[in-house]
């Protein structure tokens, strides 16, 4: 077959009655009164006159986890940049891939349960009309986890579930995560790795075994915290772990501060979480690390330097692709914070964002209150009230409650953002509840 393997695939349903009405299946920190009108976080910068936070070590895992948590739901017919990614990244977080088009590496073969795209550490399978090279190929398509699709999904229709996808569709519905697989549009043979010691960000996300434990330069786009929702999760190997992108490609720089020294020799400290630093472009060393199904940079000291852009032509495809919904907005930290004891009684309450909110959306869905349980401990025939004022200050994505007098001694005070409130794209916030103890002073 001049070196070519002909793949056989299910061939789509004729109807879909088969799969139609089945039933489917974010350390204390307490913020120094501002000086200002409007809150300032701790740690906070200043720079050409802006004014952006560092939060502390404890609260960086959450930052980059909750502010790339993308919805499932697809909007169709817009374009979108394939993520570059590897077969362990997609079993790892499959949520986070669902619905995405995506481009990994990996040898095509046919199993004895269906075709299957495969590297040194997992498999997947795929799903392809067509043929595919001898070797290792480049596959470009959409990632599904079925388990996070419902039965009568019109995307499923056109396949036989059980000839496809190997599970019984009279039965229970798959987990998510448990029914796997790439919906392919091209796969072609893949370029071999590049070689020497600076590869393209995109080479190693595609070929992590290639450049694992190995020393490398590599040369991104500055992304802070994950800013730009490139990747599912981070390492959380430092404070100030930061990401950076290029093409379709992303990958964590760990044990490395963001400061560097501008042509005139003066040295400065990039924002990790905001974008006012992402038009830079950075070059870093250090040793490849993976765990988890992510990717790192274990930096060396002392190797962070400004750069120039690289020339990484990315291959595009004519089909439309479909684009999934920006992330809800979440909280990232409070002060105080969740089970705080002993706080001050006239504490105000600050609350940070991932993403800015509709201040509209905001009365009503804001509550404060003593709980009710030690009123009746104390005997007391009403529960005092927790009167409050609030402030959303946007430049921070901060919401500031100020209480009209000093709270009641050794209470517990209960806040609670209520179903109702929305970032400033529509998507709406998880309600979310924060309860601290208060001193006799």
């Amino acid at each position: 077959m001049n070196g070519r393997r002909q793949i056989l695939v299910a061939q789509p349903f004729r109807a879909a009655q088969a799969a139609v009405g089945r039933p489917a299946r974010l350390r204390a920190l307490r913020f120094g009164a501002s000086r200002r009108s409007s809150p300032v976080i701790p740690g906070e910068r200043r720079r050409k006159g802006l004014r952006y936070p560092t939060p502390p070590a404890q609260i960086f895992r959450a930052v980059a986890v909750l502010s790339l948590i993308a919805a499932s739901t697809l909007v169709s017919g817009q374009p979108a940049t394939r993520r570059a990614a590897n077969l362990g990244a997609l079993l790892a977080y499959p949520g986070f891939y669902h619905g995405r088009p995506v481009v990994v590496v990996g040898k095509v073969a046919l199993e004895q349960d269906g075709i299957k795209v495969s590297d040194d550490t997992a498999s997947i399978r795929l799903v392809f009309k067509g043929s595919a090279p001898d070797g290792v190929d480049e596959i470009r398509g959409e990632f599904w986890d079925i388990g996070r699709m419902k039965p009568d999904e019109p995307k499923l229709s056109g396949y036989d579930l059980r000839a496809t996808f190997h599970f019984d569709p009279d039965g229970a519905w798959p987990r998510p995560g448990e029914v796997t697989a790439i919906v392919a549009t091209a796969v072609m043979a893949a370029p071999p790795p590049t070689p020497g010691t600076a590869p393209p960000i995109r080479t190693v996300v595609l070929n992590p075994s290639r450049y694992l434990e190995q020393k490398v330069t590599i040369t991104g786009q500055y992304s802070g915290r994950n800013l730009m929702g490139d990747l599912p999760d981070a390492p959380n190997k430092s404070r100030y772990d930061f990401v950076l992108r290029s093409a379709d490609a992303a990958i964590w720089v760990s044990n490395m501060r963001p400061k560097i020294r501008d042509t005139n020799g003066k040295e400065f400290e990039l924002a990790l979480d905001s974008r006012i630093d992402s038009s830079r472009w950075l070059q870093v060393k250090g040793t490849i690390r993976q765990a988890r199904g992510l990717l790192w940079l274990d930096a060396e000291a002392g190797s962070l330097t400004l750069s120039k852009p690289p020339t990484e032509p990315v291959a595009t495809e004519d089909e439309p692709i479909r684009v999934p919904a920006a992330p809800p907005p979440t909280v990232v930290f409070s002060a105080p914070t969740e089970d705080e004891t002993d706080v001050s009684l006239t504490t105000s309450v600050r609350i940070q964002f991932t993403r800015d909110l509709d201040t509209k959306t905001l009365r009503g869905h804001i509550r404060a209150r003593y709980l009710e349980a030690q009123s009746t401990e104390r005997g007391e025939p009403t529960t005092p009230q927790a009167e409050f004022t609030f402030q959303y200050n946007a430049a921070n994505r901060v919401l500031e409650l100020k209480f009209t007098k000093p709270l009641e001694r050794f209470r517990t005070l209960k806040v609670e953002l209520q179903e109702g409130i929305l970032g400033t794209d529509g998507q709406p916030l998880k309600p979310w509840t924060l309860t601290f103890s208060l001193g006799g002073s």
